[in-house]
Parts: C-alpha cells; structure tokens; sequence
C-alpha cells in the first residue's frame, strides 16, 4: 500500500492505518461479524444463485436442451425437455462424451446444435480474451454413432474460436489466430478461408475497443445456404499501442502490448468481406467513408445474397442500416437513425412479412420505440404507440401477430413484458402479472410463444421458470431457492427501501438500506454509492448479488447505505432523460449527486451529515472523485475504485459517443475530469486499481497520484498487482478488496448511531 507524502498528516494516518492493520492481523475488518458476512460472500460463495443452463431452444420452441448433473456425476448429462408437457429424455449423457484415452468426460462450458440435431458441438477447455472466455476446444458428436471427433487439426490446446456449424450441419467454421477456416466433418479436411491474419490484421474477431464497447466478439457468419462466409476485418497497425507490465509472474517484466485507441486517436480500419466457403477470393463491402472514421457495429445475413450491416459514423450520432450485395459489394442505405446526441445499433433488425419490412429500436422521438421500417420505400412508423420506453425488444410472434418488449411505465426501477400488435394499432398491453412486482427478463423461443422466464427483485432472488407468453402461464419452475431464501433471512433482516427525491427541481430513483437495529430517534453516517453514466442504472428493483449484499452487510455495521440514478443513466425515463448528459459526462452528474445527497440529508432527520461518505466502481470511481474534489463540504470519506480521472485517457467508442471529439468539446473534458478539481479535496480518500485493467487503465491513477502529490494533499492507495477492471482475479482478491473498502470506512467514517 502507498501513501503520498506531501504532508505530516498523511503520514500519520498511514501509521495508524498500518497500526490498525497489524493489531487486526487474524480480521479482515476489525469488526467479526461483518468479516464472518463478507466471508460468506465472497469466499464461502453462501448466497449465489442456482443456475440454469445453458439451454438452447430445439424445434423453434417445441422443446429445449439443458445440462443437468446426476447426483455424484462427474459431469452433466445433455437432457431435452418437451416445451409443453415437461417430457423429459437424455440426449447425450456425459459418458458419451469421454475422448478416445481419457477417463473423464468433457466438461462443457457451451454447447450448440446443428440445425438437424445430428451433431452436437462442445466448447470446452476454455480460457478468457479480455472479457469472457472466447477461445478454447471444440468437438463435434454424431449423436447417432456416438463418435467423438476433436476439430482444429494440429491447433494447439485452447485456440479455437466461435466455432459455428453451417446451416446443413456437415461443416464447422471457427477462427484460429486471426483466421477462419472451415472444417468437413466427414473426413476433417480443413480450409484456409483467409491468410492474412497477424497481430494487427484480424479476421473472424475483433479488436480490443469493438469488443468492449459494442460487444462485436465473433466477428463471421455462415450465410444462410452455406456457401459464403461473412466477417469484419481489423486493421489495427496505426493504432495506438497500450502496454501492461506484469511485474509478479517472472523475475523480470513481462509487457503485454495492444491496440488501444485512446479518444482523439486513430481506430483500426474496418471492412467487411464475404469470402466463398470452399476456399477463394473475398469479396469487401463497400461501404461509404473512411473505414478509421466509421464504425460497422452489426453484420447479418438478409438472404443468400444480401448482407444487412449497420455503419456509424465516428460521432454515434448516426446509425445506418445498409443492404450490402455479396456477390457485387454494391451497398445501399435503408434506413437512417440520427439524433444529435448519439443513437445505438440494435443487436440485430427483427425480419417481418416475408421479408418485406424490419423492426428496429430508436430513441428518435421522446421515448424508445420499436420501429416498422418498409424495405420498398424506407418509411418508419412506431409499433409501440405509448407514452414510454419500449427498453428491450424481446421477440416476435409473427403468426399471431405480436411483438414483446420490456417496458415499465410506472417506474423505471422496474421492468415488465409487455405485447403490441405488429402493425402497431394498439397502445401496448401488459403481460407480465401486476402480482409480480420487480424485473423480469425474457429468452423468448424462435416462435415466440414460449419463454425462459426470469424473475427477481431486491430482497428476492432470481427464479427462471418456462412459462406460455401470451397467458404468462408458469408451465414449470427451472431453479430451486428455498434453499438459498433460508440462508437469506439474517442478511435480509433488514430491507432495502426504495424512495423518490427531488433536487433543482428534478426528481430522482433512490434506494435505502438502514441497519437492522435502526432506531429512528439517532442520527447514523450514510455511505453513498454511486455510478453515474450511461453505462448503467445502480438503483433497480432486481437482485443484486454480491455487491447489494456487501451493502447490507456495510449498513449492520452501522451505516446508512443509498444510491442514487442521476439524469444520464439508461433508465426508462424518456429520452430526454437519458440524452441530457451529452458532452457534459462527470460534470452534470457529480452536481446533481451533490444535490440528491443534500436533499436526502435534508429529508431524512436520522442522518447525520458531519459523517457522509462515498464510493463507486469505474465510472463511479470517477463520479467519487469528483464528488470528493468538488464538494468537499458535503462528502468526508471517499473509495474510488477504478476511476478514470483524466477522460482523455479513455477509449474512443465509449468516451466520444457521449462527449463528442476533444478538439471540440476541450471545455467539456475538463470539466468531466476529477484530475482538475483534485485542489479541492479536503476529506479522506482510498484509491483503488489493478495494475493490470486493460479497460481503464492504471496509467489515469498514476497521473492522479502524481496531481495529489504535487499539491501536497494527504490520500490512501491500494493497487492490486496484475488484476483487471474487475479486480477478481486470483483467491481471495474479491474479499480483500470488500474487506478494505469497508474498513477504511470503519477507521474513517464512524459507524453506529449517536
């Protein structure tokens, strides 16, 4: 742990925190009870969730697939499970899945189908690129001869990516260091379907910010008779390059070097080709604009012959919808969505009625709505005709003619189904019963009348049962938490209380978390957690795992806990709402926290506001530090974890989609940058980073350690060696982080009610 030393005080507080840490060398915090409930979380694991899946839909909805382990199994078997009836068989049983050699079988960590059901594709032995675990092995099982065939040739172990049958289910294309290639299933011939790919050409896959901030992972796709193959190439050689040292590993340094286009800089040049699936020539889209000042942030098949792309230009504030013709690489525009603030691109357009008009989602008007586009003549008209935001399109029954979103009209803290006619001439309806009051979420089948069917609130755990979409009849329950409900009764003693609060005359979502022992006649500190971006909304009525349970146990120790949503958070509160924040990221926020927390202060008589204190995660840590540099009166304590202090240091997608370019919005950056307010800081505060965050990078708490010592203002430091942005990695890393915030709040903020 480090500490500036620009001050005698600083000093003194890093002694009597070491003294603190040394005298409780056998506690995580000082205080056994809250280390006996941190322990249960992150290191016993006593309150996760039972998981369902993976499952895949089978028969356009008729039935589903899942993995289920016997009782002393040493793996899962793959059963299906009659959509309507429950008829359950087994499938595949782990002993099937036991290579030529072996003793044990193959541990799936994914699975998929081919469109016959003859053969089933195992991913396994996986290992993580950057986010989630994309490259690993894959085998292919003839379900009814039982052979069992690994793919990849010579590959080397865990090389192998987004594999993929082709429609007829005879191939399996997958990309290997930046390459695709296609693989028989007969006689394993492999082809070579591109050759260029290095460390800065990248075919089949990403680059580092496409994957992070629009979540473009596996970058091909089978056309629909499997004689092509669409991808997105990656030009990265005059991108900027990021280097993290691994200091720990090896006795000398170990630098990780990749392309990472910080705002301002130059993006990799993107294209999409369409190259013959037996091997040949690749055909490049052409697309309008410079490829390092656009974005193509969706590719998809229409037909045999026609790609469906969405571009972006550099700013976000348009998103076309372009038909590309893959045998000529003509392309034309379909579809326009523009705002002035910035637009996102829909996972992908919804085809309707024969193909002759497409669903799309645009935040064009003063609420999200789902739109009807004609292909013919391009014109768009709303089929969610209400007066609120249709959130998430979540499937299409076309037979019966409805569309399902998730919406929440009453309040953006929640989230329910509801259904709208597919011609649009009818306000929405409500699906999802008034009984069930919370979020809900929804994997809806191929043919829309069926979903899997998620369900969960604050003080309630998630549910998945299967249920009938147009009655949201239950058909039967896929997970089981009486048991998990049981041990939740101690840490749920108390609830967590949602409330409302208006400050400069905007009323604002706010939850509350008192300790058990409340007495409403004493006044107690409050710990305020914070977000504050676009990203992401931290006060909703779902489960919040771990982290709202870390808040719980936070407030027995003595402590009232609140978050807030601010204006520019992507909740369901209209689109002015969620826009307003543009250009002015960090700076409006942090006033309005500022002004929330004065109005919870004000509102509330048992708090007490000489001990008030603050902490968020990634862009919460920047929103902590601007909190502590600005408002200093306000906030005592602060744990930044993460931050970013500078934006520039940022990435290009992320930052200019809600800031607009540096050279033009220099004004903006600054004001949105803690780094510059860092004069301001007069309270304690903890910054917290892993050295090895390829997202946010170590490199802005270095430049701010540096600012704090240059002002010779006192401050606490904690850097974890090696971890990423989601400093988990490696036992016991998650607790310790927990234990430290809570105990610098302990030693800082004092606890309990006076």
């Amino acid at each position: 742990m480090l500490k500036s030393t620009g001050a005698a005080r600083a000093l003194a507080a890093t002694a009597l925190l070491l003294a603190s840490t040394v005298a409780t060398a056998q506690s995580l915090t000082g205080d056994a009870g809250l280390d006996t409930r941190l322990s249960r979380i992150f290191r016993e694991r006593t309150y996760d969730v039972p998981r369902f899946g993976p499952a895949r839909w089978v028969d356009e909805g008729g039935g589903y697939t899942t993995l289920e382990r016997a009782s002393g199994a040493k793996a899962p078997d793959l059963v299906r499970y009659d959509t309507v009836s429950g008829e359950r068989r087994v499938l595949v049983p782990a002993s099937r899945l036991v290579p030529q050699g072996a003793t044990d079988p193959l541990e799936m960590a994914d699975y998929a189908w081919s469109a016959d059901g003859r053969r089933l594709l195992v991913f396994t032995n996986t290992v993580r690129v950057w986010r989630r675990n994309t490259r690993g092995d894959y085998w292919v099982l003839d379900v009814a001869s039982g052979r069992l065939r690994k793919l990849g040739g010579d590959a080397a172990p865990s090389t192998l990516m987004f594999a993929k049958f082709s429609p007829d289910g005879s191939r399996v294309a997958y990309v290997r260091a930046n390459d695709i290639f296609v693989e028989r299933l007969d006689d394993g011939r492999i082809t070579r379907l591109t050759a260029d790919g290095s460390a800065t050409t990248i075919n089949g896959t990403s680059d580092w910010v496409y994957e992070e901030e629009l979540d473009v992972r596996d970058g091909f796709r089978w056309s629909p008779d499997g004689r092509h193959v669409a991808y997105w190439q990656f030009d990265t050689t005059e991108v900027g390059q990021f280097s993290l040292v691994n200091n720990t590993d090896t006795t000398y340094p170990v630098v990780t070097r990749f392309a990472y286009p910080k705002v301002g800089t130059t993006n990799s040049a993107v294209r999409v080709g369409v190259v013959p699936a037996g091997g040949g020539k690749t055909r490049w889209m052409r697309t309008e604009g410079d490829p390092r000042q656009t974005y193509v942030a969706r590719v998809d098949w229409r037909d045999a012959d026609t790609l469906v792309l969405q571009q972006l230009d550099r700013l976000q504030q348009r998103n076309d919808v372009l038909l590309a013709d893959a045998r000529t690489g003509d392309v034309r525009r379909l579809f326009r969505d523009q705002l002035d603030t910035w637009v996102e691109p829909t996972d992908r357009p919804v085809w309707i009625d024969a193909g002759r008009a497409f669903l799309i989602a645009s935040e064009r008007g003063a609420w999200r709505h789902v739109l009807r586009v004609g292909v013919n003549d391009g014109q768009a008209r709303s089929v969610t005709p209400f007066e609120a935001d249709a959130m998430d399109l979540a499937g299409v029954d076309e037979r019966g003619g409805w569309l399902y979103v998730t919406a929440s009209p009453a309040s953006a803290t929640q989230r329910y189904l509801y259904r709208s006619r597919l011609d649009g001439g009818a306000a929405p309806e409500r699906v999802t019963p008034d009984a069930q009051a919370g979020w809900h979420e929804y994997d809806v089948a191929p043919d829309g009348r069926h979903a899997f069917h998620t369900w969960s609130r604050a003080d309630r755990p998630p549910v998945v049962d299967v249920v009938d979409l147009a009655s949201h009849r239950s058909l039967r329950t896929l997970t089981d938490t009486s048991e998990l409900e049981a041990r939740l009764v101690e840490p749920h003693r108390a609830p967590l209380e949602f409330f409302r609060v208006e400050a400069d005359g905007v009323t604002f979502d706010g939850w509350m978390i008192k300790p058990a022992s409340f007495d409403p006649a004493k006044r107690y500190p409050m710990v305020v957690y914070v977000y504050g971006e676009p990203a992401a909304q931290s006060v909703t009525d779902r489960w919040g795992g771990p982290r709202t349970l870390f808040h719980r146990a936070l407030a027995d120790a003595g402590y009232v806990v609140v978050s807030v949503d601010t204006r520019g958070t992507p909740a369901s509160r209209g689109t002015a709402w969620r826009k307003v924040v543009y250009g002015s990221i960090g700076d409006l926020s942090s006033r309005e926290h500022a002004a929330a927390t004065r109005a919870i202060l004000a509102r509330f008589p048992f708090l007490d506001r000489s001990r008030v204190g603050l902490w968020g995660w990634s862009g919460g840590g920047t929103s902590t530090l601007n909190g502590m540099f600005r408002h200093p009166d306000l906030y005592q304590v602060g744990v930044s974890v993460a931050p970013v202090p500078d934006q520039r240091l940022y990435d290009t997608i992320y930052q200019e989609r809600y800031m607009g370019l540096p050279d033009a919005n220099a004004a903006g950056y600054k004001a949105g940058s803690p780094i510059h307010y860092a004069e301001g800081l007069r309270g304690k505060l903890l910054i917290v980073h892993g050295t090895g965050d390829d997202n946010v990078h170590f490199q802005g708490a270095e430049r701010l350690i540096n600012r704090l010592i240059e002002l010779g203002k006192p401050f606490d430091m904690m850097a974890y060696p090696n971890r990423t942005h989601a400093i988990a990695e490696g036992p016991g890393t998650s607790l310790h982080l927990h234990a430290l915030i809570a105990r610098y709040f302990l030693a800082h903020l004092r606890p309990g009610p006076e």
